[in-house]
Formats: C-alpha cells, sequence, structure tokens
C-alpha cells in the first residue's frame, strides 16, 4: 500500500525505511529538503492514491495540531490520518473531531522502539474505529516486530496514546529503580565491580530487560557515566500518567517518585533540601554542611 510520512527525524525516518523493506511506498516529508520525497504536504497529498493514509510524526502540541489542521483542507473523505506522535490523549478527540465534518478517519498511535525500531521494530498502541484501523493495517503489520506481541488496537479515538502514556510511566519507574541500584552499588564499600554486576543481571535473574541492556551499553562506554551530567528531562508522559492517577484516585507511589526525582536533578542547590537541614538543625541541634 502507500503511506504519506510527515515527519523524518530519527524514529519518523527509520520507519520509512523499516515501511520500505516490507514493500510498500513511502512518501515521506518533512522541513529538511534533504532528507524529504516531495517539497510540501500539498504534493505528498497529490503523490497518494485515494483512499489515503497520512501518517504525523511531528513534535505533540501545535506542531501536530498544526499539521492535522492542514491536512484537513488537503485529504479528501475516506482518507486517514494518524498521530503517531507523543501527544497527550486529550489532544485526539480534538483533531477527530475536527476531521469528522470533513469525512476524514483518524487513529492515534502510540510508538515504542525508538532509534533501535528499525531493527527490532516498533511496539504500537493504536486507538480509532475498527474501520479505520483496518485501513492502516498493512502499515501498522510493517512496523510491528515479528510475533504475535508488539500491536494493541487498544480502543477508541486516544486509546493508543492513553496506554503510550501509561507505558511511559512504568518506564519512568523502572528506570527510577535501576539508577537507584546502580547508585548504591556505586557507593558501596564491598562492591568492586559495579559494572560487571549490571552485566551480570542481564541473564537468568528476574529484573532483566532490555533497559538493563541499555544500562550496560552505557556503563561499557563510560563505566562510572563521569560524562554525563547528573540532569534527567521529561518529554511529558509522566506527569500525564501522575495527572490521570490523581483524577481516577489510583495510588501511583513508585512512578510519582520517579517524576519527582527528575525534578530534583534540575536543581543545583535544592531549597527543599535547604528548609530540611535548618528543621533537622533546630528540632535536633544536628550539623549543617556550610554554603
Amino acid at each position: 500500500m502507500q503511506l504519506g510520512l510527515i515527519g523524518l527525524g530519527k524514529m519518523g525516518g527509520n520507519m520509512r525505511e523499516r515501511v520500505r523493506r516490507a514493500g510498500h511506498e513511502v512518501v515521506g516529508y518533512d522541513r529538511n529538503p534533504e532528507v524529504a520525497d516531495v517539497a510540501s504536504l500539498a504534493e505528498l497529498v497529490e503523490k497518494l492514491s485515494a483512499p489515503r493514509v497520512v501518517w504525523v510524526m511531528v513534535p505533540a502540541g501545535d506542531p501536530t495540531r498544526e499539521t492535522v489542521e492542514q491536512l484537513g483542507e488537503l485529504l479528501s473523505p475516506g482518507d486517514v490520518v494518524v498521530d503517531g506522535g507523543n501527544s497527550k490523549f486529550t489532544d485526539d478527540k480534538l483533531h477527530a473531531d475536527h476531521l469528522a465534518p470533513k469525512g476524514i478517519g483518524y487513529v492515534d498511535c502510540g510508538v515504542s522502539g525508538g532509534i533501535w525500531g528499525l531493527q527490532n521494530g516498533y511496539a504500537l498502541m493504536v486507538g480509532g474505529s475498527d474501520e479505520d484501523v483496518a485501513k492502516v493495517q498493512p502499515v501498522f503489520d510493517a512496523l510491528k516486530p515479528e510475533g504475535e506481541f508488539g500491536f494493541i488496537h487498544a480502543g477508541g479515538v486516544g486509546a493508543g496514546h492513553y496506554t503510550k502514556m501509561v507505558h511511559n510511566g512504568i518506564e519512568y519507574g523502572i528506570m527510577q529503580a535501576y539508577a537507584e541500584g546502580y547508585e548504591l552499588l556505586s557507593k558501596s564499600e564491598i562492591v568492586d565491580d559495579v559494572p560487571g554486576t549490571i552485566k551480570s543481571w542481564r541473564k537468568g535473574t528476574v529484573i532483566q530487560s532490555w533497559l538493563l541492556d541499555l544500562l550496560d551499553r552505557a556503563l561499557d562506554e563510560d563505566p562510572t557515566l563521569a560524562k554525563i551530567a547528573a540532569y534527567s528531562a521529561d518529554s511529558g508522559e509522566g506527569r500525564w500518567t501522575v495527572d490521570e492517577a490523581v483524577r481516577l484516585a489510583v495510588p501511583l507511589p513508585a512512578i510519582s517518585a520517579s517524576l519527582f526525582a527528575r525534578f530534583a536533578s534540575r536543581q543545583d542547590d535544592s531549597p527543599t533540601m535547604k528548609a530540611v537541614a535548618a528543621l533537622r538543625k533546630q528540632f535536633g541541634g544536628h550539623a549543617v554542611k556550610a554554603e
């Protein structure tokens, strides 16, 4: 089948290649003309035969919203727009409602796989109607890993990005646990080989995972992580997961703590911990460290 793909960055470019390797035709557009197949969204739409499937792989928020609105003016009834970026699930209904009066379908797809997806395949979490998902299914089959796992039609519009949001919240918690274990090992007086310990856990243990493999890879490159600053950004999904936990009164202590730990990483000198130190001195006479 044919696919229009908008956004050919690290993930989008690899996704174009994986779909092409599966025998499908991909017409790609990017603001960078060096990687684009066409010069404009209008030209991309012109090169596709109806019913068209156009996959949007651009940053969440205004860039995605503007792209969907432009496609609404270019596409025809029966076409489908797929948002494969990290949009918030509440945006999906807005996008679908914008396209529906024009007869254009909308599918949201949470994509996991990062820079390794070209080789390993991408885990896909999809929301939308059965009819619209069926139009995109050959592309989903090309992108997903081989075998029975790695794809779910999770529900109606918004379910794909909601599922991906929870996936990323879990990812926050797992990464935090590995990182805390790494720090404890590195501070121990009796463990001599911290990188080797992490490596030994990769097989035969209940905590083996791809994330653990990647931590081992990072330690192979920099055994003490000396070249990496102790600063960790968050791209939004962790916050949205915690917001949903509050809305639904679901306790998420591990995921919430991992999100707040990222906030703490951005403080060179934490006012909170200054207050804690001051209180300890006031009530217990505990020593404080001078600035």
